[in-house]
């Protein structure tokens, strides 16, 4: 079932370059104030011997994809040697074909090796599959960008029965049966889409919350965030394990919010809330819910979405059902989301929403995004504090899926030098003064950028 247009990898590259933090960024309990990218250069031919080159990139995202009591060291250093085997089977792998198909076959060996080498590098904890997904994205971002640019095409527009072998039943079930990816993505990307501002579980919302000033010309508070940003969406991480506290927080924000805005004469703005997980049932999500609503009901009206709650292990949890909170507000699922099993068992347990993210891969969040608006499900896309090609990689997937509402991007707050080579070559990205992003740039070859 091959095609003319396949293409095999002639060679794929990997090199890691360091993110410089301004600001620590808290979640979950954990703060991360240090990072890397993992870079991916994948080369490719087509049958008829035409070559290009396709690049992906991805923070490692270890302390998120990898919670754990071992040294965050550690965890990276398993996460970066994962990557490297991945880019090293990939060498290897002699066939041609869509990226789809090569990314699948490919992914029937990370099993196996999250299992092999944490014992290899002397760790006695197996991989978990989010971050085998993480450390296997920016190659399989790659070859999708490698496959586009070959073609001289946007990779978007070439998930069609023109392009792929098969249909969406070969990596899903028979629902899809006779469907393609072409059916569940735009030929145009989303012209502008609202950017989602973070507010970290430590960041100041006020001049009276500044303990030590950044002082490098960016904002120091919220209020000053929502004036040069023009910021309307806002995501407000929780503790889960303090109701008080995370009652307070989000009427804390609201009094900011509502303030700024009215000095700018914006009456509609918008939160989702995070918890990273840490609620220990849904009751605590349906008691927040009830207490923001009796603090301030434009607070609650304004939550467009909650972000999964509860454990991200849903088979070893199987009590933390979402149907009640489901009812008041879309309830995503998010770290749990590693492959399609996972998004119909938190179908099943009342999960309302998907969270995709382009660190889990292109092809499984693709794959996902098309099951999710099948079975009429909520979508957002949010990052992994994704700075430069990592962020426009993030913002091309959600401008080339209907339904998306807004777009993550908190790089910008938190180590936007990463940033800066491509703010000057799509200022419409990077310099946020609307509280949008021009995602209609985002339609060249390859991933769009």
């Amino acid at each position: 079932m091959s095609k003319q247009t396949d293409v095999r990898i002639v060679e794929a590259i990997l090199e890691t370059e360091p993110i410089p933090f301004r600001t620590p960024l808290v979640f979950g309990g954990r703060v991360v104030d240090t990072s890397f990218l993992i870079n991916v250069e994948v080369t490719v031919e087509t049958p008829g011997g035409k070559h290009a080159t396709g690049f992906g990139s991805m923070p490692v995202g270890n302390v998120w994809a990898w919670p754990s009591d071992l040294p965050v060291e550690k965890t990276a250093e398993v996460m970066q040697t994962f990557a490297e085997e991945v880019v090293d089977i990939a060498n290897q792998y002699p066939e041609y074909g869509h990226p789809l198909d090569v990314t699948f076959q490919l992914s029937g060996e990370y099993y196996h090796l999250g299992k092999t080498l944490p014992g290899r590098i002397k760790i006695d904890e197996p991989m978990p599959e989010l971050a085998q997904l993480v450390a296997a994205s920016p190659f399989d971002a790659a070859l999708h960008d490698a496959f586009g640019r070959v073609h001289g095409q946007n990779v978007y527009n070439l998930y069609s029965d023109d392009w792929a072998s098969h249909d969406l039943s070969e990596y899903l079930d028979d629902e899809f049966a006779g469907e393609y990816l072409d059916q569940y993505t735009l030929r145009e990307p989303t012209p502008r889409m609202p950017l989602y501002h973070l507010v970290g579980a430590v960041d100041p919302l006020t001049e009276a919350d500044v303990e030590k000033k950044v002082g490098d010309g960016l904002p120091e508070t919220l209020g000053e965030w929502i004036t040069k940003n023009g910021l309307t969406h806002l995501k407000i991480k929780l503790r889960g394990d303090d109701l008080d506290w995370d009652v307070d927080r989000v009427l804390a924000v609201e009094r900011v919010a509502a303030e700024t805005q009215a000095g700018r004469g914006i009456d509609t703005w918008f939160y989702s809330v995070d918890f990273n997980e840490k609620c220990e049932n849904v009751q605590y999500v349906l008691d927040f819910l009830n207490r923001v609503r009796e603090g301030s009901a434009a607070a609650y009206d304004r939550i467009q979405y909650v972000e999964q709650p509860t454990h991200r292990d849903l088979e070893a949890h199987p009590d933390n059902t979402m149907h009640e909170a489901a009812r008041l507000k879309p309830v995503v699922i998010d770290e749990s989301l590693v492959d399609y099993d996972a998004l119909k068992l938190a179908r099943e347990m009342g999960y309302s929403g998907v969270a995709l993210k382009a660190c889990k891969g292109q092809t499984d969040s693709l794959l996902l995004a098309a099951a999710a608006q099948k079975f009429g499900m909520f979508l957002c896309v949010q990052d992994l504090t994704c700075p430069g090609y990592s962020f426009l990689h993030s913002a091309s997937l959600a401008a080339r899926i209907p339904g998306i509402a807004a777009i993550e991007g908190n790089a910008r707050q938190y180590c936007p030098s990463g940033n800066t080579k491509y703010r000057r070559r799509l200022p419409g990205m990077f310099e946020i003064t609307d509280g949008t992003v021009e995602t209609a740039k985002l339609n060249g070859p390859g991933l769009g950028f």
